[in-house]
C-alpha cells in the first residue's frame, strides 16, 4: 500500500474512533448535569406524576446505556432523531442552519488566510524592525481578547461610535448574497480578529526558518528581490506548517464561533447548540457535538495529507 494511502485510511480510523470517543463524552456530560428534559420542559412546578408521565413519552426512562446506542445506531442509518423538546427532525434542523454556519465562516477564511500570509511575509521580510513590530503587536492585541471582548467592542465601534452596521446578525431564507454580506459583517470582522494572529505568525516563523537555507542565500546573490524570495523559494518550502494552522484555524471558524453566534444572535448550529443545552435536549447536542468533531478531525486529517503531498522529504522517503 502507498504510504500516503496508508496514512489516510490510519487517520480515518482514527477519526472515527474519536468521533464515538467524543458522542460517549457528550452523552455522559449531559446526563451528568442536574435535571433532565422532562424537568426543563414542564418547571420546578411539576408533579412527580407528570415527570414521570413525560419521561415514559419522551423513552427517558430507559437506562442511559440503551438511550445512547439507541441514538448511535440511528446516527449509523443517517437517522438523527427528532429534539425532545419540539418534536423537530434533527437532521432538518441542523441542515437549514449548518449553511449559515458555513456562510460565516467561509467569509471569515476569505478575508483572514490571505491576509494571515500577507501579513507573515510582510513581517518575515521586515524582522525584527517596525512593520514586524507593528504587525506581530496589533495581532498578538487581537488574539488576546476574549471573544465576547472583541465582539463587544466591535459592537460598540461599529454600531454606535461609527454607526454603520446593525448590532444584530439576522439572516433569513430568501436573504439576496449582499445582504447576507452586510448583516454578517461584525461577525465576520470578530473571527478575523481572532483567527488572524495564529496563522499570521506560523508563517512568519516558518518563512524565517527557511530563508536560513543555503538555496536562498544563492537566490539573494542571483540579486532577487527580498520580496520575490519570499513567494517564489521560502514560501513554497515552508507550506507543510502553514497548512497545519490554517486547517486547525479553518476548523474552528466552524465549530468554535458558539460565542460569537450567541452575541449576535445569528441563527446557526452555535445558537442552535447553545438553546437545547438549556434545555437538556440530548439528541440535538449530540448530534451538532458530533457534526463539530467530525469537521474538525476532517480538516486535520487533510491538513496531514496536504503537508506530505507537499513535502518532497515524507512524499518520498527513503
Amino acid at each position: 500500500m502507498h504510504p500516503i494511502l496508508k496514512l489516510l485510511v490510519q487517520r480515518i480510523a482514527l477519526g472515527l474512533l474519536l468521533l464515538f470517543a467524543v458522542s460517549a463524552v457528550i452523552f455522559l456530560g449531559v446526563e451528568a448535569l442536574p435535571g433532565d428534559t422532562a424537568q426543563a420542559i414542564l418547571g420546578q412546578s411539576a408533579t412527580p406524576q407528570a415527570l414521570e408521565n413525560l419521561r415514559n413519552q419522551m423513552g427517558l426512562d430507559q437506562p442511559a446505556l440503551t438511550r445512547y446506542f439507541n441514538w448511535l445506531g440511528g446516527v449509523l442509518t443517517g437517522d438523527l432523531g427528532k429534539a425532545l423538546t419540539n418534536g423537530v427532525d434533527i437532521a432538518q434542523a441542523i441542515g437549514q442552519r449548518l449553511g449559515n454556519t458555513l456562510f460565516l465562516a467561509g467569509c471569515a477564511a476569505l478575508i483572514s488566510v490571505p491576509l494571515a500570509l500577507i501579513l507573515g511575509a510582510v513581517a518575515a521580510r521586515y524582522a525584527g524592525r517596525w512593520p514586524d513590530k507593528l504587525i506581530s503587536g496589533v495581532t498578538l492585541t487581537t488574539i488576546s481578547l476574549p471573544e465576547f471582548v472583541a465582539a463587544y467592542f466591535v459592537i460598540f465601534l461599529l454600531t454606535i461610535v461609527i454607526p454603520v452596521f446593525q448590532p444584530v446578525a439576522m439572516v433569513f431564507p430568501g436573504m439576496s448574497f449582499w445582504a447576507k454580506l452586510q448583516a454578517v459583517a461584525l461577525p465576520v470582522i470578530v473571527l478575523v480578529l481572532v483567527v488572524l494572529a495564529h496563522m499570521m505568525r506560523m508563517t512568519r516563523a516558518a518563512i524565517l526558518n527557511v530563508m536560513q537555507s543555503a538555496y536562498i542565500e544563492t537566490a539573494e546573490l542571483k540579486g532577487l528581490s527580498p520580496m520575490t524570495i519570499i513567494w517564489k523559494h521560502a514560501f513554497p518550502n515552508a507550506v507543510a506548517p502553514i497548512i497545519s494552522v490554517v486547517a486547525i484555524n479553518l476548523a474552528y471558524l466552524v465549530v468554535g464561533v458558539v460565542v460569537v453566534e450567541v452575541v449576535f444572535s445569528y441563527n446557526a448550529l452555535g445558537q442552535y447548540l447553545v438553546d437545547h443545552v438549556t434545555k437538556r435536549d440530548l439528541p440535538v447536542v449530540q448530534a451538532v457535538g458530533l457534526i463539530f468533531a467530525a469537521v474538525y478531525i476532517g480538516l486535520n486529517i487533510i491538513a496531514d495529507v496536504t503537508a506530505i503531498i507537499a513535502n518532497p522529504r515524507l512524499r518520498h522517503p527513503k
